[in-house]
């Protein structure tokens, strides 16, 4: 819907978004399936007891711009809600506290998942766009409104130290997004394990403690090249989902995006 300020000029909806932290523990299993085969898809997030998050939930909502207000919605009103919600979650197992994970998995994805369907339902909101539940610095889900709940962007993390100009070195972090559907099985959009593997391979190893001029060939390497560089080594090699964005991190005020 298109706002229009005092003097009639033409405004966009506006985006708001929100951070609220939480602590829970999960563990990924499949009672059906024996020992080997937990193993074998779950790797350590199948170790047990459980193991414990300090999640971070953001929350993206869509709205108007009050006249009167100023404001999408009012931030103290936008926390309590959030605090309403995941206080059902927070210091909870969540295999065994939450009757929400008795027949699925608790993935990221699953998670996020059921965040969405307790947020929607609360209309003073506004209209829901994104959530983002991040288990750590180093992993994340995200559910869209417009890719609905069966579908989700994973991004993963990873870290390596390379020169760019033949001199001196730098820590280059790679965030590695994979968007499908969330497999009714599993509960994930891609298998972690084989994704760790494969970005060690392609990416890790051939760059870290290298000179980039020589990994890629050319006689000068940018940021930009380099996110290309990544996307070209690893998009035709997913097992599941689809690679969705390559973001090369250069220093805290510079970083580039890859997709297409």
């Amino acid at each position: 819907k298109e706002l229009r300020g005092n003097e009639g000029v033409a405004m966009a909806n506006v985006l708001l978004t929100k951070r609220i932290e939480f602590a829970a523990a999960h563990r990924y299993i499949k009672p059906e399936w024996d020992e080997a085969k937990n193993r074998a898809v779950f790797g350590a997030c199948y170790n047990p007891p459980a193991h414990g998050h300090n999640y971070m939930l953001e929350v993206t909502v869509s709205g108007e711009v009050d006249p009167k207000t100023g404001m999408v919605i009012n931030l103290f009103d936008l926390k309590q809600v959030l605090l309403a919600v995941i206080e059902e979650f927070d210091h909870m197992n969540f295999n065994l506290d939450l009757p929400y994970f008795r027949d699925r998995i608790p993935t990221s994805e699953n998670i996020a998942r059921v965040l969405w369907t307790k947020l929607a339902a609360q209309s003073s909101i506004g209209t829901l766009d994104t959530i983002r539940l991040y288990e750590d610095e180093d992993l994340d889900a995200e559910i869209t409104a417009a890719g609905g709940l069966d579908a989700a962007s994973i991004t993963r993390r990873y870290s390596f130290t390379a020169m760019l100009d033949g001199r001196q070195g730098h820590t280059w972090d790679c965030f590695v997004s994979v968007h499908g559907s969330i497999d009714p099985v599993t509960g994930m959009v891609t298998d972690i394990g084989a994704l760790d593997r494969l970005v060690q391979e392609k990416v890790v190893q051939p760059c870290d403690r290298q000179d980039l001029r020589e990994v890629l060939k050319e006689p000068a390497v940018s940021g930009a090249q380099l996110a290309e560089f990544i996307w070209n080594s690893l998009v035709s090699r997913f097992p599941s989902g689809a690679l969705k964005n390559i973001r090369v991190v250069q220093s805290r005020d510079l970083s580039f995006d890859y997709n297409e």
